[in-house]
């Protein structure tokens, strides 16, 4: 008998395992700061399908999608412009930072990003850079 699970895409699933495995240093960096409910409580979940596309960061209990550009980004606006519009029109709300600004601010990031979560869940503040 099939499952859900077996009748999704398995593609996907697969491509977002991978990228879990093969992620960017600024990826790295920024999950540290996400995971375990680290930032104001909020529980994150990194490279997850949602759709057709595969998001870097989610929050479902906020909503939220953040999404961390590198420099091949400038050359495909016009891709991300519709992949934004796509996971807006499923009700999620999607910030974008470039790589640069989660290697040099990460603490500003994860401000911007809890106080688009609706501010702190917990008595736990942003990580401080180890």
């Amino acid at each position: 008998m099939a499952t859900f699970r077996t009748l999704k895409n398995p593609i996907p699933l697969e491509r977002a395992r991978r990228l879990r495995r093969e992620d960017t240093d600024a990826e790295a960096r920024l999950w540290n700061a996400l995971r375990a409910h680290r930032l104001g409580g909020w529980k994150w979940r990194r490279q997850v399908p949602r759709g057709r596309y595969i998001v870097d960061f989610l929050c479902v209990e906020a909503t939220l999608v953040v999404e961390l550009d590198g420099g091949q980004h400038s050359e495909q606006l016009d891709y991300d412009a519709r992949r934004t519009a796509y996971l807006e029109g499923l009700g999620l709300c999607v910030l974008r930072f470039g790589n640069s600004a989660v290697m040099e601010n990460r603490d500003g990031v994860c401000l911007t990003i809890l106080d688009a979560c609706g501010g702190e869940r917990s008595n736990s503040s942003p990580p401080r850079e180890a």
